[in-house]
């Protein structure tokens, strides 16, 4: 992350000296999931929403412990930036990465997109394929298909 967060410095001062100043946000969400032999999913998340897991068909966010800021805005760390986050992914155990824009959704009534509902909804899902085709699609009618922000889901299932 620290490379990352040293590229958005870069990208940050070059745009300065050209236009006089940034013209955007100079920051950005990011969240690293790594999924090594054993059981285990190891986070690293930069002010990312947090990946859920589905555990015997229910949905858990996994929330890291020692919060830390997007990249681009280091200087609100106070103390040194947190190791990386372990958290239970046993056999059987789904992982669900997603943007905000799935969880900021809102339908007509200005309702955010219950994400852990309708993950346990889906729960018998046999492949990652099969669970992600339904809540999509259940994104899109709680939306009425007015999506106003970027979507992206990932989705890795712990085989024993």
């Amino acid at each position: 992350m620290n490379h990352c967060a040293a590229a958005l410095r870069r990208e940050s001062a070059a745009e300065e000296a050209v236009d006089g100043g940034p013209e955007g946000e100079c920051f950005v969400t990011a969240l690293v999931a790594q999924v090594p032999d054993g059981s285990v999913v190891v986070v690293v998340n930069r002010g990312h929403p947090p990946p859920m897991v589905l555990r015997r068909g229910r949905a858990q966010a996994l929330v890291p412990d020692s919060p830390q800021p997007p990249l681009g805005l280091e200087e609100l760390m106070t103390d040194p930036p947190a190791e990386p986050e372990r958290y239970p992914f046993v056999p059987g155990d789904r992982l669900l990465v997603h943007t905000d824009g799935v969880i900021e959704a809102r339908n007509r009534d200005n309702d955010f997109f219950a994400l852990a509902e309708h993950m346990e909804s889906v729960r018998h899902a046999r492949t990652p394929r099969e669970f992600l085709d339904p809540l999509h699609q259940s994104l899109i009618v709680h939306t009425e298909d007015r999506l106003v922000d970027d979507v992206a889901m990932v989705a890795v299932d712990r085989v024993a």
